[in-house]
Parts: structure tokens; sequence; C-alpha cells
């Protein structure tokens, strides 16, 4: 019963990690040029310090498994950038009047908000080309965000996140 329970926790918690992602790229980029990569020396993400962790530990994993090796003197560099920001609630009220001829008719309608306020991160991540230092592959994911989750819980919303941004790199160029 406790499997069941934990398999379905780990589920819902799957789920609802995946959040929203938007990319964009450069067309006239050649993905296959690029083959190594490294992180900007400098970059300050906004994450605190263990989920900053647990977040290049999980894009290490993955860019390597799709063949990237991380490197000294990388043809491409990784920079995070990360924001918190409170979700506005979705409270909605409208009146309306209106008529034709002679007949007049009004309306009102309350929304009733499914689910309140909260807070949302939003993680930039953008890779930029090294030779050329210009911006080549970009990706901005927003999701909900718990402060007081277990470890286990932000690593798993990390690694399905992070999942899911870097399922479209690199993009199937047409």
């Amino acid at each position: 019963m406790k499997r069941v329970v934990f398999l379905f926790i780990l589920m819902l918690l799957v789920s609802c990690a995946g959040g929203r992602v938007s990319y964009d790229y450069d067309k006239s980029t050649d993905f296959s040029n690029y083959a190594t990569y490294n992180y900007f020396g400098d970059m300050e993400t906004g994450l605190s310090e263990l989920d900053e962790r647990r977040l290049l530990k999980v894009m290490d994993s993955i860019l390597q498994a799709k063949g990237f090796l991380l490197s000294e003197e990388p043809d491409f560099l990784v920079n995070i950038i990360s924001s918190e920001y409170q979700r506005a609630s979705n409270n909605a009220i409208g009146v309306g009047v209106g008529g034709t001829g002679r007949n007049v008719g009004g309306g009102v309608s309350v929304g009733v908000p499914i689910g309140g306020s909260g807070i949302e991160r939003q993680i930039q991540f953008d890779f930029v080309d090294s030779q050329k230092n210009a911006l080549f592959w970009q990706a901005i994911s927003e999701s909900g965000y718990r402060d007081n989750a277990s470890p286990f819980e932000r690593y798993e919303k990390i690694k399905a996140l992070a999942a899911k941004v870097f399922s479209k790199f690199p993009p199937e160029q047409k």
C-alpha cells in the first residue's frame, strides 16, 4: 500500500512539474558544430545553492546523454537566469447591458477561481556560441514553485522541468 501511495505522489509531482516552456533559436545555426559545453564562470542563477547544484547535475546528465561533453574549452556556454513572481489570482467580475430594438437585456458574471495566487518560477536557459559570443538557442520555463518542498520533491521537480526544457534541444531544423 505504501508503494502505491508513493508512486501516486511521485506521478502527481512529475505531472505537475512540467510547467510551460517556450523556445527560440537562430535558424541559421548548424547545431552539429557543437560538441562541447560549459557554464558561464560568473553565472548568477538566482537559485538557492542547493537547487543550482541539483539543476547543474541534471543538465550535465541530460546534455551528456545527448552526446555533449563538459569541457574547459567549450563550443558553447550555458547561462541560467531565474526569478520568482507572484501568480495573479484568476478572479473575474463582469457586468454587461445590451439590446436590439425594444428588447433590452443585461447580465452579471462572476468568475470563481479554481486555483488562487501562488509563486511561479521562471528559468531562462541561454546557449551562447563561445567563438562568436552570440546567443543561438534559448528556452524559458515557467512553473509553480513551493518554497517548503522537500529535497526529494525539489530534485524531482527540477529533473522533470529539465527533461521538458531539453527535449527540444537540439531542435529539429527544417
